[in-house]
């Protein structure tokens, strides 16, 4: 059996300073095969020979910062939910959902 190949397709329209004005991905699982528009992204590889973090961070200029905090919580949740499964340790998933409620909080998130 031949194995699978998927691919995701990332394209950053840049203004003249170089600050992206559109961020558009697909992906070849998406039904449809048609691009997305999106305001930001954080995309975050593990390099497993350097024992490091690779990271791309972008945001539109378009995005507001009341999107910023909505959409840093959704990651830090995200995040949380992602540990614990990885690691199966839902005993500091949950400290860091409980940040995840601090954080909404300091942020005055109304989701």
């Amino acid at each position: 059996m031949a194995n699978q190949k998927k691919e995701i397709n990332i394209t950053v329209e840049l203004d003249k300073e170089n600050v992206p004005e559109k961020i558009v991905w697909n992906a070849t699982d998406d039904e449809g095969d048609f691009d997305t528009e999106c305001k930001a992204m954080i995309l975050s590889l593990w390099d497993h020979n350097r024992k490091d973090s690779l990271r791309l961070d972008l945001w539109a200029r378009k995005m507001t910062v009341d999107e910023m905090k909505i959409f840093f919580h959704q990651t830090l949740v995200t995040m949380a939910d992602t540990l614990e499964k990885s690691i199966n340790d839902d005993r500091i998933s949950g400290d860091m959902r409980d940040f995840c409620d601090y954080f909404a909080e300091k942020m005055e998130i109304r989701e």
